[in-house]
């Protein structure tokens, strides 16, 4: 594993100092990945609503949006945005966002563990493989710097024998959010301190957590801008959203992620600079959730999903669907959104046109000899 701030110090010794003899040779591509995973299982129907389907009203009646989030984008007369992706729809506005919907891994079953870590290894079955599929992907890359997981220990997903490495802001034991609570009551009467406070809650905010010792994927998202955008550095990168599973109160649940996951994209773009031209983000779960509600406000853990296209590569603004449909005769056992695509071949196509390799051999190398690269999504 490379030591990362180690690795900072000398490239910013080299360039401030001209030491002779240290230099950082730049990568052979220009072209940028970053692969956001949601974990937790992702509400596709509810972030890209199929309200074109005649079954949707009945199946989902009032459940969509809290009213308070605003109202979604209509994209055509099939698909409409959740509110929440502002950033996303404006992108989408712009060319540079796309959806591709009812699609998942080959997994059947309904754990988290197990899915998630066939989304990772990119395998048909749970623990079968022992490396993650992006790693298998990046010796085949042109030359670049090793991959970069903005979290605290490399995930499966980079897991292998080629280089990769992982960073986070180090930070010292959270402060019990009742403790915080107290501090912010015993300032706020002294305009002073109650602003000097409110400056270090945001700072802390920036190194990457919300105020209460929880992660900030917006923070996360400029901060794996920061390694991309050198021209020596990384060229893929890794960031982890969690809390997608709602099984519970999920309107409200699902739009407070939903802007997690846009203040992240934003923060990639505005971080990225004119890099943001030559970078896809890929976004993507272990699996879908229930086609219909449950009791408690929520839904259970389903079978297809949606994934979430951005960047600059992108060859137009459009939504990837073989529809199957929400009619009770249409759906997986049932209950769920029945998947039309593998997403492994989604990954391929896209992981094969981003970096100009054959999207056979990729699909070949990296995934299995049956799967079938879905190409033309992205420009070359």
């Amino acid at each position: 594993m490379i030591d990362l701030s180690r690795r900072n110090i000398l490239a910013g010794l080299a360039g401030s100092l001209a030491i002779p003899g240290l230099a950082l040779a730049a990568p052979a591509t220009d072209r940028r990945l970053v692969f956001i995973v949601l974990r937790g299982a992702m509400d596709g129907i509810a972030t890209l609503m199929p309200v074109g389907d005649p079954a949707y009203a009945a199946l989902r009646g009032s459940f969509g949006p809290p009213p308070a989030a605003g109202a979604p984008l209509t994209l055509d007369p099939m698909w409409q945005l959740h509110p929440a992706l502002a950033e996303v729809g404006m992108l989408y506005g712009r060319g540079e966002a796309a959806f591709v919907h009812a699609v998942a891994s080959p997994y059947r079953e309904r754990s988290h563990f197990e899915a998630q870590n066939v989304l990772e290894t990119g395998g048909t079955a749970a623990y079968a493989l022992k490396d993650g599929w992006l790693n298998r992907l990046l010796p085949l890359l042109p030359r670049a710097e090793p991959a970069v997981a903005i979290t605290p220990t490399v995930p499966m997903l980079l897991r292998g024998p080629a280089p990769a490495t992982s960073y986070a802001p180090s930070q010292l034991p959270d402060a019990d959010a009742a403790l915080l609570a107290r501090v912010e009551a015993l300032y706020q009467d002294d305009a002073q301190l109650h602003a000097l406070w409110g400056q270090a809650v945001d700072a802390r905010q920036t190194a990457g957590t919300d105020g209460q010792g929880r992660a900030n994927p917006a923070a996360l998202g400029k901060m794996a801008a920061t390694f991309l955008a050198k021209p020596n550095g990384a060229r893929v990168a890794v960031i982890e959203i969690g809390g997608w599973d709602t099984h519970a109160n999920q309107p409200g649940r699902l739009t407070a992620q939903l802007r997690q996951l846009d203040a992240t994209i934003a923060a990639l773009r505005t971080g990225l600079g004119p890099a943001w031209a030559d970078t896809l983000v890929i976004a993507a779960t272990e699996f879908g959730r229930t086609a219909r509600p449950n009791g408690t406000g929520g839904t259970d853990h389903g079978t297809g999903g949606a994934a979430l296209l951005a960047g600059g590569t992108l060859a137009k603004a459009q939504v990837i669907a073989d529809w199957p449909g929400l009619a009770p005769a249409q759906l997986h056992e049932g209950r769920d959104l029945r998947p039309t695509l593998d997403l492994r071949a989604l990954l391929a196509g896209l992981a094969a046109e981003q970096f100009g390799l054959d999207p056979a051999r990729v699909a070949r190398t990296v995934f299995a000899p049956d799967v079938r690269p879905l190409t033309g999504l992205v420009r070359a």
